[in-house]
């Protein structure tokens, strides 16, 4: 019964073709690369079929990457298990520095039969779709601070400041629309940029227009409605976090979440000496940007507005308890904070680490009614 073995597949997918090794079960297993395939579905479907027909237990693995999850549900379809490996995550040799797709392949299946490989969490493709959108807003949302930063650089250059405060108002955008050059040319590269970014705006407002739209229809909607009743959480802040994170019952503690997002200090200790630096950055940047940019709430008093009072009237007692207990605590540590002379930006992060702790808590609560 030499056919009936247990097995490990490592594949390094491409555009055109994958790369395809199997170890054998055992620690001393053979290792065997089997060549390049096709990296269409027919191709890969063939594969799989192949080996499940000469091994009892097969098992896939490949990196996460720019081909997405289409060859996961492939398999995951054809009943049998797969993991998509978190890139970051793989354990290299520090003098190895020869790459190539079948040095990475064998790699692949030599580390999912030694158990050191970590699995990404697998969107459904409903989720897949709102990720996306949520990506696209934000791919937007950076288009329109460069043409906002060359508008304001092209003014710079030539001398005209805007007399008030606050930039990019209605106020703002007559004032660029009044300014007069000499050289045509420099009229129409004017109007040309600020043209640019009435087109990156009215793209931003598409995209939230339709997070909006199909919202409704998402399993995360539940999630997103109750945690917009934290303070500095609105509708995008929601959406980002649900999008991004997903499964929040998926990590067993709120500490969990924190250094998933990247929150959590460094540290860089032996013996007796203990040295803890900035925070890790380690995880999800998008929302780790997001919960930094909401905790500047909390340098205000804790009151509840008109907008969240809507909101909480929507939402269960022990998410509306939730949010009151994370916006008392939170300004108040703020103040603290702040008081003893630590940087705003230092503040901030604190704080935010501890608003991914509070919403951990609203969404185990979302999700599990």
């Amino acid at each position: 019964m030499d056919e009936l073995r247990e097995v490990f597949v490592g594949i390094d997918v491409a555009k055109l073709r994958n790369a395809v090794a199997v170890a054998d079960g055992g620690r001393m297993g053979e290792v065997r690369y089997l060549g390049e395939f096709d990296a269409d579905e027919a191709s890969m479907r063939r594969l799989v079929r192949r080996l499940a027909g000469k091994h009892e237990n097969v098992t896939f693995c490949y990196e996460a990457g720019p081909t997405g999850y289409g060859l996961y549900r492939l398999i995951q379809s054809m009943g049998f298990e797969c993991t998509v490996v978190a890139p970051s995550l793989i354990p290299r040799r520090p003098g190895d520095q020869v790459k190539t797709n079948r040095r990475d392949a064998i790699g692949l299946a030599r580390l999912l039969r030694a158990g050191e490989l970590t699995a990404v969490w697998v969107p459904d493709e409903g989720h897949e779709a709102m990720r996306d959108l949520v990506r696209g807003r934000s791919a937007a949302v950076e288009t329109q601070r460069v043409h906002r930063q060359h508008i304001t650089s092209f003014m710079l250059k030539h001398g005209r400041i805007f007399p008030r405060k606050k930039a990019w108002s209605m106020r703002y955008l007559r004032w660029l629309q009044e300014q007069r050059f000499e050289h045509p040319a420099h009229q129409i590269a004017l109007q040309e940029m600020v043209d640019a970014l009435r087109l990156a705006s009215e793209r931003i407002k598409r995209i939230e227009a339709a997070i909006e739209e199909f919202l409704p229809g998402w399993s995360l909607e539940p999630l997103v409605r109750s945690l917009q009743a934290l303070r500095g959480v609105d509708l995008i802040v929601a959406v980002t976090f649900a999008a991004e994170v997903g499964d929040v019952t998926r990590f067993e503690n709120p500490r969990q979440l924190m250094s998933y997002l990247g929150l959590v200090p460094s540290e860089r200790s032996t013996g007796a000496s203990v040295r803890r630096g900035g925070i890790t950055k380690a995880g999800n940047s998008r929302v780790r940007h997001m919960l930094v940019e909401s905790a500047w709430t909390y340098r205000h008093p804790p009151r509840i507005g008109v907008k969240k009072l809507y909101i909480h009237e929507r939402v269960s007692p022990v998410v509306r308890e939730i949010a009151w207990k994370a916006q008392s605590r939170l300004t108040a540590r703020y103040r603290r904070l702040a008081a003893t002379g630590k940087r705003t930006t230092v503040v901030c992060t604190a704080i935010a680490r501890e608003l991914a702790g509070f919403m951990w808590s609203v969404g185990r609560v979302a999700q599990s009614v």
